[in-house]
């Protein structure tokens, strides 16, 4: 039986209305949309997001420095995730926590800007979304979701202290630079 109209090497059963793929075109084959959300039929699967935390929502003790400014100044903390998540793109630390404190000082509800955040982790790391859904998390555990992006963060190499550039810096360390001539004419 003839299968190379199959997806994975099977022929298609018969009756099913199932669409056949995009034909390869000189030999070069035919690459998905979204690979990442089809299956081998080309119907829609989970999206990849299956990589646990590195931490656990409630293993706030095990970094007892962190855990204290996490729940006495949650803003610091937030805006040391927020620059590292936005790669120092949107704002800078200070800024980040200033909008965190306002928006929790007038309105009480700095946990939906922060489950912003949460969800972005996520995306760039593909980490799962437990126990919960963010927001969720964020809305009964905000000091414990905090403590968990940013132990998330700092396992993944970043220095949470110093920043988006601080980390940069550091990480660009190790490459050799060209000499820069002095400025000026010389005699």
């Amino acid at each position: 039986m003839d299968s190379s109209n199959a997806f994975d090497g099977y022929p298609p059963k018969p009756g099913a209305s199932t669409p056949l793929p995009p034909q390869p075109v000189d030999g070069v084959p035919v690459q998905p949309k979204n690979p990442d959300y089809l299956n081998n039929a080309g119907l829609h699967a989970q999206p990849v997001n299956n990589v646990p935390w590195s931490a656990g929502l409630f293993s706030c003790f095990d970094d007892v420095p962190t855990c204290c400014l996490s729940f006495w100044c949650p803003c610091i903390t937030f805006g040391r995730i927020a620059e590292i998540v936005d790669r120092g793109s949107v704002c800078n630390m200070p800024l980040n926590g200033a909008i965190y404190t306002a928006i929790t000082l007038l309105t009480g509800c700095g946990w939906c800007y922060s489950c912003f955040y949460r969800s972005k982790i996520r995306q760039q790391y593909q980490l799962q979304e437990a126990p919960c859904a963010d927001c969720l998390v964020h809305f009964c555990c905000e000091s414990c979701a905090l403590m968990q992006e940013y132990r998330e963060l700092e396992r993944r190499g970043f220095d949470m202290s110093i920043g988006w550039y601080g980390n940069m810096e550091r990480q660009n360390r190790g490459i050799q630079m060209a000499p820069v001539p002095p400025g000026g004419m010389m005699k």
